[in-house]
């Protein structure tokens, strides 16, 4: 992660100077630009990701380039227990949800960006048709990690985490993971993709091999650590 973070820090200060040298790099690599999710992701994808989280008119000019269906929240009041700022309820996007969710703007473009870029490509490759519908276990939880009594506030209280349970393709086949993670089948051969993909849009990213609490499920949220397990 520190190289990571040095790099793209490098990135920064190379794209400043060449600003100030009236250099304009391409939008996907000028850290100014709106980030476009049609657009794969790069280095400079959590930079703009972390923009997003504060400026609800940058983040709906960001939603606009993606398939997703979106409706913009009210922020909660201060005092409450979890608040919430800036979030959005996502109804659909390029496949249909199980139900909506609620999302801080930086999870939803995430989502976005897996979508177009990890999941329907990797449904295409192994089994050549989309994923139309995407099962998943919900997002908002005012709640601790892991639900203990006391600890840490999981990510989910802020609905910047999204537990996903499995995929519909187009033919009616169901994937889900708690019964085809295991063994080597295409099964288990895209849902390992769909999860080395979402590396690449998400900063967490947990799975069953990572411990019996996420045997059903893939972990995805917007915190302060890159995590792919």
């Amino acid at each position: 992660m520190r190289k990571a973070l040095l790099l793209l820090l490098g990135l920064l200060l190379v794209a400043g100077l060449a600003w100030q040298l009236g250099l304009r790099p391409a939008d996907a690599w000028n850290p100014w630009a709106l980030l476009d999710v049609r657009q794969p992701p790069n280095l400079l994808t959590p930079y703009k990701l972390s923009r997003l989280r504060n400026d609800p008119e940058l983040c709906r000019q960001a939603l606009q380039t993606s398939a997703l269906r979106v409706r913009q929240q009210a922020d909660s009041a201060a005092n409450a227990n979890c608040p919430l700022q800036n979030v959005w309820r996502v109804e659909a996007g390029q496949a249909r949800l199980s139900s909506s969710f609620l999302a801080t703007c930086p999870l939803a473009v995430a989502y976005a960006l897996f979508e177009e870029h990890g999941l329907q490509p990797a449904a295409q490759r192994v089994f050549g048709q989309p994923v139309v519908q995407v099962d998943h276990l919900g997002s908002f939880a005012c709640r601790n990690m892991y639900h203990r009594k006391q600890g840490r506030l999981s990510q989910h209280a802020t609905a910047n985490a999204l537990d996903i349970s499995g995929f519909r393709l187009k033919d009616g086949q169901r994937i889900v993971l708690a019964k085809d993670w295991q063994g080597d089948g295409p099964k288990a051969q895209f849902l390992r993709q769909v999860q080395e993909r979402a590396c690449d849009s998400f900063d967490t990213v947990l799975g069953p091999a990572y411990n019996a609490a996420h045997h059903n499920h893939f972990h995805l949220d917007m915190g302060l650590w890159q995590i792919c397990r």
